[in-house]
């Protein structure tokens, strides 16, 4: 399973992309024990931030996994094509080194953007590297909103850390 997650994540902060991540990754940054394959990333869908982001992903060496051009993530009417001809509720991204793992870029924000980045944790993940992770109420809120079994686990997992940190 390709693990370089650090240089994914250099380039984005290298180039102050705005994103916040979410799924399964979020959840071990928050200390759940939990395997997951894949990073979810809400990002700032303007389309000039969007533009920017995949550039950046391309020049980094991800590619679309699905048949389309990748610059068009930056299209709001494209995304709303793609989720309503095609079902993506994310657009993934792998990598042609082979050594980071896929990146699911979330093609509408269920919750609003700019509430997931205000209240995001910042994590630090290596030396100088610090990334925003959704918190955990978001977190549980998102996983509410995909309702499948392991989202349901997780939201159980999520809340015990919750009543741990802060007694309530």
């Amino acid at each position: 399973m390709p693990t370089d997650f650090h240089s994914l994540f250099a380039a984005l902060e290298a180039r102050k992309h705005r994103y916040v991540v979410v799924g399964g990754l979020a959840l071990v940054l928050h200390g759940v024990d939990r395997l997951t394959a894949d990073i979810d990333l809400a990002v700032d869908l303007a389309p000039e931030a969007a533009a920017s982001l995949i550039a950046t992903l391309l020049s980094a060496g991800f590619r679309p996994a699905a048949p389309v051009d990748a610059m068009s993530f930056a299209d709001p009417v494209a995304r709303a094509a793609w989720r309503r001809d095609r079902g993506m509720q994310v657009f993934s991204l792998w990598d042609t080194t082979g050594t980071r793992p896929t990146i699911d870029l979330f093609t509408e924000s269920v919750i609003p953007f700019e509430d997931l980045w205000r209240d995001a944790t910042t994590i630090e993940i290596a030396q100088d590297l610090a990334i925003r992770v959704a918190s955990i109420p978001h977190l549980i809120q998102l996983k509410e909103i995909a309702g499948r079994p392991q989202d349901l686990a997780d939201i159980e997992r999520m809340r015990a850390i919750l009543l741990r940190i802060t007694g309530v």
